[in-house]
């Protein structure tokens, strides 16, 4: 079992930036994938980053692309979501995620708030 505790959200304006931690605890050795999604009201959750634990390959969704990094301190177990250029339709709550093994189920933290105010 993975623990994850997702923290950083809050309230912004749009252009502004917040930066999302998440830990992870319980069985880390061995991780393979961290990642983060979001999701609105009615709305599917859906992909927005991901990191490889061991290599650090790193992957977007399109609507983050060049906006959004995620990084990683595997001392810490630790993931994180810098987001910049902040838009109101980022507005979503969002989920940390990790995988032990590359087709495995995730992983899932509890959520963290983030609104965009235009």
């Amino acid at each position: 079992q993975v623990q994850l505790l997702e923290s950083g959200g809050g309230l912004v304006q749009t252009g502004g930036s917040l930066r999302l931690s998440c830990a992870a605890s319980g069985r880390t050795f061995g991780m393979y994938t961290m990642a983060w999604f979001r999701q609105t009201p009615g709305k599917e959750r859906e992909f927005a980053a991901s990191i490889n634990w061991d290599i650090g390959t790193t992957r977007y969704a399109d609507s983050v692309k060049g906006r959004f990094t995620i990084s990683k301190d595997n001392g810490k177990n630790a993931v994180y979501l810098q987001m910049n250029s902040l838009k109101p339709n980022d507005t979503a709550v969002y989920y940390c995620a990790a995988r032990v093994a590359p087709y495995s189920s995730y992983y899932w933290g509890q959520g963290t708030q983030v609104t965009v105010s235009s």
